[in-house]
């Protein structure tokens, strides 16, 4: 399959592009200078809707791992608009299958984290006030939208927290109940990818992503019962606390 990866130089995507390269022929784009990389490289600027159709031609998927936190208009124009430009990319050349990313508080934001247990991956969407939620959110409504009109399946996959699987720099500390190593992470845009979009419920799906908490606070049994995704590291390092002295 042809793969374009939108923002392939930030924290995850190189992680994702080693989990995909076996399998799939990769084009990366970001808005800097070409990494170390055997991959087709473009700059693009995913807030500009002509290069991301540009850049789409001839692939089978996008996988968009775009973000910008730091200006409101920069987070606008990537994170919302940047996701209508891969919507608008996808009808432009026929392309079946998007997986977007984001993190887990543009659906299970703060009255949900401050309250409540086992919460899922469908519950009502609730992103709170916080600028980066708001952006990511509405670009998830976005592709939501356009899935309604056109034959466009997207995959939603829901981040906050990544350790490294054999990190033990903070072994019985306290640490977010929304984690999963990067190698785990990486696996589900595998995952998403190999899912025949047909045996999913709808066009747009949302999937939080994260390890085996022993807490229950949040839910990944949806992504490992449609997308066959497993969590291979258990974190248990970071939850494990010896007895009071």
């Amino acid at each position: 399959m042809n793969v374009l990866v939108l923002g392939a130089a930030g924290m995850l995507g190189p992680h994702v592009v080693r989990a995909l390269e076996a399998k799939h022929k990769l084009r990366l784009t970001d808005i800097g200078e070409s990494p170390e990389t055997e991959h087709e490289y473009l700059r693009v600027d995913a807030g500009d809707l002509d290069q991301v159709i540009t850049a789409a031609k001839g692939m089978d998927a996008i996988v968009n791992l775009s973000v910008l936190r730091h200006d409101p208009q920069l987070a606008f124009d990537v994170s919302a608009r940047g996701c209508y430009n891969v919507m608008r990319a996808a009808v432009e050349h026929g392309i079946s299958r998007v997986i977007n990313t984001g993190p887990h508080f543009t659906i299970t934001g703060p009255s949900y984290e401050l309250f409540d247990h086992g919460i899922a991956a469908d519950v009502p969407s609730q992103s709170g006030t916080g600028l980066y939620a708001l952006t990511k959110s509405l670009g998830q409504e976005i592709c939501r939208v356009f899935t309604e009109v056109h034959e466009i399946s997207v995959v939603t996959l829901l981040f906050y927290n990544f350790r490294e699987a054999d990190d033990h720099s903070a072994d019985g500390q306290d640490f977010t109940p929304y984690s999963v190593s990067w190698q785990d992470a990486a696996n589900a845009f595998s995952a998403a990818l190999e899912t025949d979009p047909a045996t999913l419920p709808s066009r747009c799906e949302v999937f939080l992503i994260l390890a085996d908490l022993p807490h229950g606070k949040f839910s990944n049994e949806k992504a490992k019962r449609l997308l066959g995704w497993q969590p291979a590291d258990s974190l248990g390092q970071f939850w494990k606390k010896s007895g009071a002295c």
